[in-house]
């Protein structure tokens, strides 16, 4: 199995989400078969949802790994499940402790019931190719474009960069 860059969006917007997002990211590079090669400053942004909700953390991380796809799911949703990460059906957008969602897995295309990459949402979400465009310069995506593009024709957001 050849390694592939994946890039993963973390957020979190119930209980200490900077500390979550912290621990989130030491936990993605201690992931067996798996590297964090960049990780994004923190963001928060306005939660995308019309369930009353506190604003989210959001960062993206950068991690190299030669698992497939769906391992790789399972050992996030293994790290989303220690911070009592809960899902439930009826709130597609409810608040949670972490998220962590597989942007890209290298080149590849993915769609079936468990995973779908690229992320379906990646290009109307600012918290998501903002900390991309910081951890990884102005990258092409095959099917997309560059990054600068997809910033500049996202839906306007309101983002704060976290010092």
């Amino acid at each position: 199995m050849k390694t592939e860059e994946v890039f993963i969006g973390l957020g979190s917007n119930i209980g200490d989400s900077t500390t979550i997002i912290e621990q989130a990211l030491d936990a993605l590079d201690n992931i067996t078969h798996c590297s964090l090669r960049g990780r994004s400053s923190l963001y928060r942004s306005a939660a995308v949802s019309d369930i009353p909700q506190d604003d989210y953390i959001n960062a993206v991380a950068k991690i190299v790994t030669n698992l497939e796809p769906m391992a790789l799911l399972l050992e996030l949703q293994a790290i989303e499940h220690a911070y009592y990460r809960r899902r439930e059906q009826e709130q597609r957008w409810a608040p949670r402790t972490l998220d962590l969602d597989i942007i890209l897995f290298g080149n590849r295309n993915i769609a079936d019931s468990h995973l779908t990459v690229p992320h379906p949402e990646f290009t109307n979400r600012l918290f998501v190719l903002e900390p991309m465009l910081e951890v990884d310069g102005d990258r092409f995506i095959p099917g997309h474009g560059s990054l600068r593009y997809l910033i500049d024709h996202a839906p306007a957001m309101a983002l704060e960069k976290l010092a």
